[in-house]
């Protein structure tokens, strides 16, 4: 019904807009959206970049009978008057909003983008009762900043949810906080997805000269002298850096582990001199699921070996994407390497090992040849050896290995 009046004031704006003042913008705006009817408010906001409230402002600014009189006309705020960002007048509000979303805020390992299930309407009253003067519009636009969107319909079911699904969201969250508060290591693990090595597809595009796209191979059969990768993550949560173990052979949980023990050797121990425990948070399954026994004994080992207690936290079935890892290191690792062939294991060693992120994401990579067997038994006295403390809440997924003492 606007498109032609869009296109038109639009086109009107971008030509007035060098020589229009402040008051005369606003006025202007006005006087075209008084001009459109009902909805005109939206179209000028929309094409402009105006927000809604300068529009109202302007349009009761012409019917103030005073307000056009000579005295007034020409009258324009000086630099830097107008209201002040809520985040300048307020210097809390955006920790205490972060603060509110991050027990339930989730991403995508294809995309960089978060979510979250918390609504504008319920953050904005929440804030108010913390004593904050916000309303659900200006959330939203934190909301941006802090970089979350909308959540798309297709990415809302997960399946059956267990009961205590968020009670163990905010469990996870306090006990990061409070290793972070006692500057103690918190690390987020996971699998990256299985990448086939050679000229294969991968997703998205990349810039080519013009008729010239990379030449792959049709069909995706495993190259039997390159194979597959396993690219396992540590994402340390506190100092926003990462490692990659570049796997070449199974994913097991000892696997799992020594990329653990490989960042710490390498990363963390230099990090957190004076670390007595290492938090792990990770997903519920896969080769450091919480059923895995040699995902326990392994980190007994790693454990004896440290002198560190290891405390693991195991998010719920069905939320795999709610792990810190996903949208935070391995999103940009996948925006990284989108629509260019993982021809070798150097080329995903260098496209992993050169993932930034404006906000200092730093990731050390390296290639790990080792061989893992599949299929190890752990047997019931192995697994009672271990010295291995349940929480009360969920001990299933809530729990901490201390070190053995040599004999």
């Amino acid at each position: 019904m606007y498109k032609d009046a869009e296109i038109t004031i639009q086109e009107k704006y971008m030509l007035l807009k060098p020589i229009l003042d402040e008051q005369s913008r606003r006025l202007w705006a006005a006087t075209e959206a008084k001009s459109l009817g009902h909805g005109g408010i939206s179209v000028v906001s929309r094409v402009t970049g105006l927000s809604r409230t300068t529009i109202h402002q302007g349009i009761k600014n012409l019917f103030e009978s005073d307000y056009l009189s000579p005295e007034k006309v020409g009258r324009i705020r000086s630099s830097g008057g107008g209201r002040k960002p809520i985040t300048e007048t307020d210097s809390t509000v955006l920790n205490d909003l972060e603060q509110l979303v991050e027990p339930s805020t989730r991403g995508d390992p294809e995309s960089p983008l978060r979510w979250t299930c918390k609504s504008v309407r319920q953050l904005a009253a929440a804030l108010q009762e913390q004593g904050h003067a916000i309303e659900r519009q200006k959330v939203a636009h934190l909301l941006a900043e802090l970089g979350y969107s909308l959540q798309a319909n297709n990415k809302t079911k997960e399946g059956k949810q267990h009961p205590d699904r968020d009670a163990q969201f905010h469990f996870i969250c306090a006990r990061v906080a409070q290793l972070q508060r006692r500057k103690q290591p918190v690390i987020s693990v996971d699998t990256k997805k299985k990448e086939l090595v050679g000229d294969f597809i991968n997703k998205g595009r990349e810039w080519c000269p013009k008729g010239k796209p990379e030449s792959v191979r049709v069909y995706d059969f495993v190259d039997k002298e390159k194979g597959k990768v396993n690219p396992y993550g540590v994402y340390d949560q506190t100092a926003d850096k990462g490692w990659v173990s570049v796997g070449t052979d199974h994913d097991t949980a000892e696997f799992a582990v020594e990329t653990i023990r490989r960042w710490w050797n390498k990363m963390g121990r230099n990090a957190y001199p004076k670390a007595k425990e290492l938090l792990i948070t990770a997903d519920c399954g896969g080769s450091n699921g919480y059923r895995v026994r040699l995902w326990k004994i392994a980190l007994q080992n790693l454990s004896t070996e440290t002198g560190l207690k290891i405390s693991v936290c195991h998010f719920p079935p069905g939320t795999s994407k709610w792990n810190k890892i996903e949208h935070r290191m391995f999103s940009h690792i996948s925006m990284n390497w989108r629509g260019k062939p993982l021809i070798s294991h150097e080329v995903i060693v260098n496209l992993i090992g050169s993932t930034t992120t404006k906000n200092g994401l730093n990731i050390m990579v390296e290639l790990d040849t080792n061989k893992y067997e599949k299929g190890i038994k752990i047997t019931d006295e192995e697994l009672q050896n271990i010295n291995l403390f349940t929480n009360d809440f969920h001990g299933e997924w809530n729990y901490y290995i201390t070190p053995k003492c040599s004999t």
